[in-house]
């Protein structure tokens, strides 16, 4: 049983971990956790599915184990978004989850849903015109766009802390955390590049009960988060002047110790590398984007730590308002 409540811990440590694919001076773009507005746009609402499978996980050391014969661990989530203009070069977004999770495991059967965790996110654009050019004719054209975020993750979500019946039924971490971001991306078309740097820091919290139990009162927090993303995309133009735009990422998160009544807990640090492809379709006014992302985690060692190994498929719609 200790197994299953690491395992679904680490679940809902997933739920606010999503590659990202970024187009965003041009045509917008973001997951599961952020969304970036096109330059010059006023607002933008996004919904997307997630289908996440879970194949096994990795031990405090790295190794990889496969799951008990039998087991079928699945988790849905529906996310609904919304960002909108605030000023010339500001912007502010909402994201929030809805989660299905369905479980069979050692044994254990679940079938729960709630909403997920909440999150805020602000960014400042560092840029005043479009940085998508066609040709570089001086070294101004290399220049890239640069956002600068920061992100309020509201723990909405159903946590271990709560009262639930089993490690199953969570849908969150149950803890605040404030994360800045830094987003570097830059089109020649027909080419992208972008890359995302995140800092997260968690706010300590109260405890005095776990997975349903009472125990004795404790102060915890999550150790510092770090997420790095690259990616590479190339945009292919149709007749009527839609885009397809086929992205190639590549991310790397990691979690440090957290701490117990200030002692260090390292039953909370974990990792996962990932990588992801993405393929978007743009209409030609560029008001419509509709996107499919298909991220997998190698189930083998050394590829993460004390985290579980999973395949996400992502389904989503985004509309601009000019």
């Amino acid at each position: 049983m200790m197994l299953c409540c690491t395992r679904m811990a680490l679940i809902g440590a997933a739920l606010s971990f999503s590659p990202l694919s970024w187009a965003a001076s041009c045509c917008g773009g973001g997951s599961a956790s952020s969304l970036i507005l096109p330059k010059f746009s006023e607002a933008m609402i996004d919904v997307s599915t997630d289908m996440e499978f879970y194949n096994g996980y990795w031990n405090a050391q790295g190794d990889y184990h496969e799951d008990p014969q039998g087991s079928d661990l699945r988790q849905y989530r529906l996310n609904f978004g919304y960002a909108q203009r605030l000023a010339s070069r500001w912007q502010a977004s909402v994201i929030m989850p809805y989660v299905w999770n369905r479980s069979e495991y050692a044994g254990i059967s679940s079938n729960t849903e709630g909403v997920g965790d909440t999150t805020l996110n602000l960014f400042y654009e560092a840029f005043d015109g479009i940085k998508c050019v066609w040709k570089v004719r001086d070294w101004k054209d290399l220049v890239p766009a640069v956002y600068y975020g920061m992100s309020l993750t509201v723990p909405t979500g159903i946590s271990p802390y709560d009262d639930v019946d089993n490690s199953f039924d969570v849908t969150g971490r149950g803890f605040y955390r404030v994360d800045s971001t830094l987003v570097l991306d830059k089109t020649i078309y027909p080419w992208n590049v972008s890359m995302v740097f995140s800092y997260g820091k968690y706010l300590e919290r109260d405890v005095n009960r776990k997975y349903g139990q009472y125990v004795e009162p404790y102060t915890q927090t999550l150790g510092d988060r770090f997420l790095q993303t690259y990616s590479l995309g190339y945009t292919s133009f149709l007749e009527n002047m839609s885009t397809l735009t086929y992205t190639l990422a590549f991310s790397y998160l990691q979690e440090e110790a957290g701490e117990i009544d200030g002692r260090s807990d390292p039953t909370t640090k974990i990792g996962k590398n990932s990588s992801s492809i993405t393929m978007a379709y743009a209409s030609m006014d560029r008001d419509w984007v509709y996107k499919f992302t298909w991220s997998h985690a190698e189930p083998k060692d050394g590829m993460g730590e004390n985290f579980t190994v999973t395949d996400v498929y992502t389904v989503g719609v985004s509309y601009v308002l000019r």
